[in-house]
Order: structure tokens, then sequence, then C-alpha cells
């Protein structure tokens, strides 16, 4: 029996999966971990202490469950929240905790100053990307600048895929999808990297060796499998980001296949056949050659939902909180009784770019309840959704088909909002385990054990949730628009402190 093994390290938690030749699943494992919050705008996570540190608890306890010999598992593969930005030493040692993707906003004025100077026009047209909070080059750049101690101690800028990659084979390497976000240091055009736009960043050498996403990086050490419990000489391949993973895990292949990934943050992805050229979304090669990706994401979602929880439902268990909030929405009817939420409780990124946004919650009067608060959350998140697909419409690539997963497809409120506000049918697979089991599938492919077009079978589809017209939510949207519109000026003034 030949298996594959696939961990995700996400911002909350971290998840694994061994699936067989068939996509069966032989083991499950999650182990939890915090993300760090030194000051506002800041997002970190420790390298060693959550993510190797959850990979090698994860790994373990799926040998345990599953009672498969290591020498049976055919490859590994790794994907992880991402972008991030890790300096490590010339013995892959961490520097400092790893400076998170897009919810970090720490180098907003590196960006200003590189859009400036470069220009936009520039940047769009090599880098495929508008410089944002989610690109690596001006967070390399912030370093260098605020913590010189520290980069000048940097043999590599690395992500957090890269750096499990580097734990298992003694390999840097980061996938071309993955790279595009490290704007401007990656030129879309050739697919390679660049310092033409900007030669104070970072060499090329201190950046991982390019490959695409399902290129074997190497082989497991002996170190490696002395700490995880794989065979050493078991193959690694190169890996990607969650989302690109839980995109796979969903069936996204073809041209105009979107998938919506409800996690800590919503995130979206669609395959195009050309290249996408529009500041307010992302692009990036796909994961293979050829192909294309344009891609969005919310700052805040799963997120906001916790926040919520932990702020206005202490009182309730934790293993049934989220139900009760849940069914208390569902007594609140679509637009909560006139309560509207924007989103941006930590800035916002597609489609506008915003870190200086600000959460709100409009419309309150004495006779709300806890439950209209907490489907105005919800309405909210999916308004920003909704902002998202007009965006893709407008951009020229509506979605076709759109596939629902990650852990937020449990509340059929939130679900059913996103189809409602988004006027979109969302397809759910039979499985939602995600980002670890696109991980599983890929490495399968990677060793001929499956290919592509198998995951339709590995991975049906289960349900389908069909838009419904609410003229509430048709009139909320429009003022869901106008309302950051108009408040954008005192969300920037709050933003100044003292």
């Amino acid at each position: 029996m030949t298996c594959t093994l696939g961990i995700d390290i996400g911002t909350y938690e971290s998840k694994g999966v061994l699936l067989d030749r068939t996509g069966t699943v032989l083991a499950e494992a999650v182990t939890p971990h915090d993300m760090i919050v030194p000051q506002p705008g800041w997002a970190e996570h420790r390298a060693d202490g959550d993510w190797w540190k959850d990979f090698r608890t994860i790994t373990k306890a799926l040998l345990d469950r599953s009672s498969v010999d290591p020498r049976h598992i055919g490859c590994v593969a790794a994907s992880a929240i991402g972008p991030c930005m890790l300096p490590v030493d010339g013995a892959g040692r961490p520097l400092m905790n790893a400076v998170l993707y897009g919810v970090d906003t720490r180098a907003e004025a590196e960006i200003e100053e590189l859009t400036e100077r470069i220009g936009v026009d520039r940047i769009l047209e090599t880098c495929g990307n508008a410089l944002t909070s989610q690109s690596v080059g001006p967070k390399i750049l912030w370093l260098r600048r605020q913590r010189p101690d520290v980069y000048a101690k940097a043999h590599k800028f690395v992500t957090s895929t890269s750096y499990l990659t580097f734990k298992l084979t003694g390999s840097w390497v980061i996938d071309h999808y993955t790279a595009a976000n490290f704007s401007p240091l990656y030129d879309v055009n050739v697919e390679h990297w660049t310092t033409g736009l900007a030669d104070d960043i970072c060499s090329v050498g201190q950046l991982p060796k390019l490959r695409w996403s399902t290129e074997i990086a190497g082989s497991v050490t002996e170190a490696a499998a002395a700490e995880t419990g794989l065979a050493p000489g078991t193959p690694v391949l190169t890996g990607t980001i969650d989302a690109a993973a839980e995109a796979v895990s969903a069936g996204v292949r073809e041209a105009g296949d979107m998938m919506m990934m409800y996690g800590s943050t919503v995130f979206i992805i669609q395959v195009t056949e050309r290249r996408v050229k529009d500041p307010r979304l992302w692009y990036a090669p796909w994961l293979y050659p050829g192909r294309h990706a344009s891609l969005a994401g919310l700052a805040t979602s799963g997120t906001l939902t916790r926040w919520f929880r932990e702020q206005f439902a202490r009182e309730l268990p934790p293993e049934t909180a989220f139900s009760t909030l849940v069914g208390e929405a569902a007594t609140s009817p679509p637009g909560a009784r006139g309560l509207l939420l924007l989103p941006y409780f930590s800035g916002e990124r597609t489609p506008i770019h915003d870190p200086k946004a600000r959460g709100a919650i409009f419309g309150l009067d004495l006779t709300h309840t806890r439950g209209d608060l907490y489907r105005a959350l919800i309405e909210g998140i999916a308004n920003g959704t909704a902002h998202v697909f007009e965006t893709f419409r407008e951009a020229g690539v509506p979605p076709v088909r759109v596939l629902a997963v990650g852990g937020g497809t449990r509340n059929r409120v939130w679900l059913q909002a996103t189809s409602d506000i988004g006027f979109v049918a969302q397809h759910v697979p039979a499985n939602t385990v995600g980002a670890s089991f696109g991980d599983a599938f890929l490495a399968a492919c990677a060793i001929g054990l499956a290919r592509p077009g198998d995951i339709r079978d590995w991975n049906p589809i289960v349900e389908t949730v069909e838009p419904e017209r609410h003229p509430a939510y048709e009139r909320q949207f429009e003022l869901f628009k106008r309302l950051y519109a108009r408040t954008r000026g005192i969300a920037d003034a709050l933003g100044e402190r003292p």
C-alpha cells in the first residue's frame, strides 16, 4: 500500500491527513496555535514553535492513528499560510517571529514609498500585482530599516512553506505561485526573481530557488526523520500556500473555476485562461506551467466570528458556542433588522486595499439582539465577498463555477448569505478537510498515483447552495459600499494614534 501525507499550517490551527491511493482518508489530525499580535496592525507566528512543532505533532499523530508503516508513505506535501516574511541565518535558524500575510500591515510606509518610486503602472506590468499589505518585498524593506541588526544576519528571506520544506529536506525552495506575492521581487513575464525594480530590498541570492508546486524539492533527511517519524528518503513536494492547496482539494482546475474558502480569512482563487491585469485583484502563475490565477482575500472573516464569540458569548461552552450563535442568527431575518457591519477589523485587502479601514456596526437601536449582531457580522463578511465577486465581473472574468470549502461552510447562515448577496451558486464537495487534502492529492499526482482530473472522483460535489433574492440584501449591498466610502476619512483619523 502506498499512501500520501499532506499537512497544512493555518492561522490558528494546523491540519493533517493521510490518504490511500484511492483518496480514502486513513487518518486526520488537528492541533491549535495562536496568532501573535504584538501591537495593532502586526501579526506573527513562531516558525519553530508554531509551524515546525505542529508539523511534527501532526505527523506523529497520523502515523499512530493509522498504523501505517512510514516506509509506505510515497510522498509528503506541506502547505501553509502565506505569503509570510521570515529571515533566517546561514544554518536556517529563524532570526525573529515570522511576519504574516496581508493581515500584517506594518510596512504601510514602505508600500507607499516603493509605489511612488517605481510607479503603479510599472509595478503592475512587471509583477502582476499592486503593492499591498500582501506583498513581501515591502516587509523585507521594513526589516532593513527598522531592525537593521536582524537584517544584517539574514542569509535568506523565506515564507512558511519554504521553511517547512527546508526543515524536511535541507533545501530552500519556493513555488512560483507563492513567489508572485514577493512583489516587487518577482517578474511574472519571465517567471523569475528580479531586483530591477528595487535593488535596496535584498539580493536574488537571499531568496529561495524557484520551483513549480508539484516538483519534488528533495527527500526527508535523517534528522527530519528522527523528529517526525517519517522514513528517511521519502520524497517531499515543493508545496504552496494553503489557499492554493485548498482550491485543488475542492476541484478547481479549469478556467472559470473559483474557490471560495471560508477560513480565518475569506480567500478566493479563480483559474483563468489569461493573465488578468487589475490592481484590485492579485495575480499569480497557477501551480502548473501555462496556467494563470486571479486571487482575492478579505482581511478578517473567521477571525471575526472568533472575536465575536470571545467577546460576546463567553458564557457559552466552547464546543457549542458557534452552533448556538448560528442558531440565534438564523432567528434574525435577512438584513439583520437594519444593521450594517463593515468587517474591516484588520484593515482590508481586496478589492479596496486599505490598511487603515476600520470595522463598524451601523444602525443599532435598543431592540437589537445578539442574534441580530451575529447575523450582521456574517452578512458584513458576505457583503465584502460580494464586492470581490463584483470586481471579478468588472475585470472580465466572472466566475463560472464556485466551489466552497473550509470550516465556515458548516455555518449555514454564512453560506446562504454569501450566495444570496453575491448572487452565485456554491458547490460544496464531500470532503472539507481542505488544504491538507489538496496537499496529499498533489503528492499523489507527483508520484503517479493520481492524475489532476481524479480530484472530482476523490472529492465529489454533494451539495449546491442556490442564491435567493432578498430586497434587504440588494439595498444593503449598495449601502455597504457607501458606508465605507463616507466613513473612510473618519477611519483614517481614528488610526492616527497619539
